[in-house]
Parts: C-alpha cells; sequence; structure tokens
C-alpha cells in the first residue's frame, strides 16, 4: 500500500496549496468517513478520500463608531477575523470552534469603559452549549480556575490556586442521555464554561480536551451579549437545532 502525507493528498484531491491543506486539517475541518483527521504530516493510504467540513462566512451584527459585533463562525480563530475587520481590535476572544457574538472595538477610549464593564462584572454573557448527560436541574458552579500553557495550548482547571469564576447553568432540552443547556458566565476565564461544566461531569459535546465525546464541534456557541446598554444575539446555528 503506497503512503503518503495526509496534507499533500489533502492538497492534491482539492486543487489546493500544501499550507491551504494543512490549514484545514489543523482547524479540524477534514474528516475520512466519521473520523477527524487529526496530524497533517501522518501518513496514510495515497488512495485515501476526505470530506471538508466548510466554514461559514463570518458577517457584522451590529457597528457604530466605538464597537464592531461580529457572528464568528466555528473553525475560524478570533484573530482571523480581528484581521478581517482591521483596524478594530478585539475586546475579548472566542475558541476556535465556538460561534457567535464576538465583539471588537475602534476606539481606545471606549475600550477602557467597556474592560472595566468585564472588570466590574457588569457584562451579561450567555452561551448555548449541548453537554454529555442528563441535567435535570440549574446547578451554579463557583470555582476558581487555574490556566496553564503547554506547547502554546491552554488548558485550565478547577483549582484553589485559580482566579475567581462563577457560571450558572440552565438546562433547555434533554435528549439521548444529552442536554442542551443555557450557559451564563461571570469573570469570563479561559476555558471556563468547559472547565466548568467538566467539573459537574456534563461536558461539552465534541470538546475531547475536558472529556467530550468526539462530534463534528464542540457544542458550544455564545448566543447573547449585553454591554454598556446595548443587547447583541447571534441566532443558534443550525446544527445546535437540529442536534436532537
Amino acid at each position: 500500500m503506497a503512503t503518503e502525507k495526509a496534507y499533500k493528498i489533502l492538497a492534491n484531491q482539492e486543487g489546493i496549496s500544501n499550507s491551504q491543506a494543512k490549514s484545514m486539517i489543523d482547524r479540524g475541518l477534514v474528516y475520512v468517513g466519521n473520523k477527524k483527521v487529526m496530524i497533517a504530516r501522518g501518513e496514510i493510504d495515497a488512495k485515501t478520500m476526505f470530506r471538508v467540513n466548510k466554514v461559514e462566512k463570518a458577517h457584522v451584527i451590529f457597528e457604530n463608531d466605538d464597537i464592531l459585533v461580529v457572528d464568528k463562525p466555528a473553525y475560524v480563530n478570533s484573530d482571523e477575523i480581528e484581521r478581517m475587520y482591521k483596524p478594530a481590535v478585539l475586546l475579548h476572544r472566542l475558541d476556535r470552534e465556538t460561534s457567535g457574538v464576538l465583539m471588537l472595538v475602534k476606539n481606545e477610549e471606549f475600550r477602557q469603559k467597556a474592560i472595566m464593564e468585564f472588570k466590574k462584572d457588569r457584562v451579561y454573557k450567555e452561551y448555548i452549549a449541548w453537554t454529555e448527560g442528563i441535567m435535570s436541574e440549574p446547578i451554579e458552579v463557583d470555582k476558581a480556575i487555574l490556566t496553564q500553557k503547554k506547547n502554546n495550548k491552554a488548558y485550565s482547571n478547577v483549582s484553589g490556586k485559580g482566579k475567581p469564576a462563577r457560571t450558572e447553568f440552565f438546562p433547555d432540552i434533554v435528549s439521548a442521555n444529552k442536554t442542551k443547556v443555557k450557559c451564563i458566565i461571570h469573570q469570563g476565564r479561559t476555558h471556563q464554561i468547559r472547565t466548568h461544566l467538566r467539573y459537574i461531569k456534563h461536558s461539552i459535546i465534541g470538546d475531547e480536551q475536558y472529556g467530550g465525546r468526539r462530534s463534528k464541534r464542540v457544542m458550544l456557541h455564545a448566543h447573547k451579549v449585553r454591554l454598556l446598554g446595548m443587547e447583541f444575539i447571534s441566532k443558534e446555528p443550525k446544527i445546535f437545532t437540529d442536534f436532537q
């Protein structure tokens, strides 16, 4: 059996450059059957046929002289969104596979005002997640989170040595040993929702890093943000509404 590096086979199949093929694999967009291809340089059968998930386009939810709010698709880094909408700069970040409301600011005065709102926990942040197991009643997790970086990758844990973090979880739909949950976060630590859900044994589906089963994507969506009297909403993706 002849073998070749996965990214080279993909580049040939899709008629794209090697670097574009590597990027697609690194983003988690490339599958063989139902199995995600994890290593771009891995050697596999040269006759392998890949299935590639397409990335949706980002679009603007709201814009004025101070703020630009974007509906971020899954599989796109927050930094890429920032580059698309220069000279606006990120006010916060979403993980690569998390979709939804992403805010950028257009001037330093507004940025400082918004940062103060975050610090005082006066920004309402509501997410939707599909989680493992059956959550039958609301749960509040008030546990400090410690984030460490290894090989340029962040990983968070509940730890007394960490920074304060509180998340409220409200079950919405229960279906076949999984629950659709409304998540309201306070503070906003790295991977806060993912960490707190794993702590209560309800990991997010698709979030293999924090104990979830394999899925097409991490099933976490930033649905609604309220900041300085403004409200921004990103409609639930179709994959969430169809995920029964």
